[in-house]
């Protein structure tokens, strides 16, 4: 057990009293900002307690300030080569750090957050961004209560907010078919990264980073490694015929070292600007006024019927169907092929059912198919009815005459 030593002073500099105590030979000096000399025995007494109890991190915890806080944090993503590190960068750089930079880690409260919520909504971010945005401060608290010896002693409560812009997107056949379409005029590259996203379901970044190595092209197959998918583990999938046709036509000519996808001789790193291209002409996107509420499509010289304001195409908002959304599409297309939803999510990347349960989106099609097999499921036999007291047979559909 540690032993410990104080006493309560005033200094001639300060008009409050000052506690001096020892830890194993450390001597330690503490401003208790009160007048009354009762009120500093008490504090002292507090420490003095903690000491005995091997509950004392020091007078220095308290002026630690969340800057510290996310340099550990950050040091910590870069230590472990997590992929999301840019993401955390911008969002302590450009929304946290401006509101927070003026207080001390054990100044934030639960109102303090109030406030910084509110400011965010008040600016137009969206409840889900304002989430990942407070993850971060979660991570930063957590860290710093890990530490040795610890940088926070507690966590303020950190809310979260209901997220209600799930998005929903996915492509029917008829839809699915014109965009194949418009992706191959844009290019091979983007076709063939619009098939691989359609049947296996990856992400764009696990796409836009295969190498011709990952290729076999004897055993018809493609994998990912391990740590470049986005929980780390690898994934290997068998390349469908119109797969192995694109990507033999992608890879020809290059060396294994070489991306897969390439526009002009250039890795592809950003294709949002075609990706836009391919789906406003195929029906699926649109490009909408930025000022104007309800998402007014523009005109094809990208003025506003609203507003009448004309755009540059830079500027222009895009709504519509994103690379993401083939992951839906993927999801559902293999569970309605009669693929099991183990393997499904094999091939997808799924780990856990309730995230692969939301990818697999239920349309009023799936209904109207569900209620179609019902409906010939019960013309097999004949049904009762129960009306009131009475019990009435129907007869099969197919003894019914219909009338016109």
């Amino acid at each position: 057990m540690r032993r410990a030593r104080g006493s309560v002073y005033r200094r001639a500099d300060s008009p409050f009293w000052w506690i001096g105590y020892s830890v194993n030979g450390t001597k330690f000096r503490e401003n208790t900002h009160t007048t009354k000399e009762r009120a500093a025995r008490k504090i002292l007494d507090r420490r003095l307690g903690e000491i005995s109890t091997g509950a004392f991190v020091g007078p220095d915890v308290n002026r630690i300030t969340l800057d510290e806080l996310a340099e550990d944090f950050l040091r910590e993503y870069r230590t472990n080569g997590r992929k999301s590190l840019s993401h955390a960068e911008r969002r302590w750089k450009l929304h946290l750090r401006p509101f927070f930079v003026v207080y001390r880690a054990s100044q934030v409260t639960t109102t303090l957050l109030a406030r910084y919520v509110e400011s965010r909504l008040q600016a137009g971010a969206e409840n889900s961004t304002i989430n990942r945005e407070l993850s971060v401060l979660r991570r930063m608290y957590s860290l710093g209560k890990c530490s040795t010896p610890p940088k926070v002693l507690y966590a303020p409560k950190i809310p979260h907010l209901a997220e209600r812009n799930v998005r929903l997107g996915f492509l029917e056949t008829a839809e699915r078919d014109r965009l194949a379409v418009e992706c191959g005029k844009v290019g091979l590259w983007l076709r063939t990264m619009f098939q691989l996203g359609c049947d296996f379901g990856w992400r764009k970044s696990e796409l836009l980073g295969l190498r011709v190595s990952q290729v076999d092209l004897a055993e018809r197959l493609v994998r990912l490694d391990v740590g470049s998918t986005k929980n780390g583990a690898g994934r290997l999938a068998i390349l469908t015929d119109a797969c192995y046709v694109l990507i033999c036509e992608c890879i020809s000519g290059k060396k294994p070292d070489d991306y897969v996808f390439t526009r002009n001789g250039r890795r592809v790193r950003d294709f949002r600007g075609n990706w836009r291209k391919a789906c406003c002409a195929a029906g699926v996107g649109r490009m909408v006024c930025a000022d104007c509420p309800g998402a007014i499509t523009v005109d094809a010289k990208n003025r506003c019927p609203l507003c009448s304001r004309v755009w540059t195409a830079k500027d222009l908002r895009y709504t519509g169907l994103i690379f993401h959304d083939l992951r839906r599409s993927a999801v559902r297309s293999m569970v309605r092929s009669g693929i099991s939803e183990r393997v499904a999510m094999t091939v997808t990347g799924h780990k856990t059912r309730s995230v692969f349960d939301r990818y697999n989106i239920v349309s009023e099609g799936d209904l109207r198919e569900a209620a179609r097999k019902m409906q010939a499921e019960a013309e097999k036999k004949p049904f009762v009815t129960q009306l009131g007291h009475d019990s009435v047979t129907v007869a099969q559909p197919a003894q019914v005459r219909t009338v016109n």
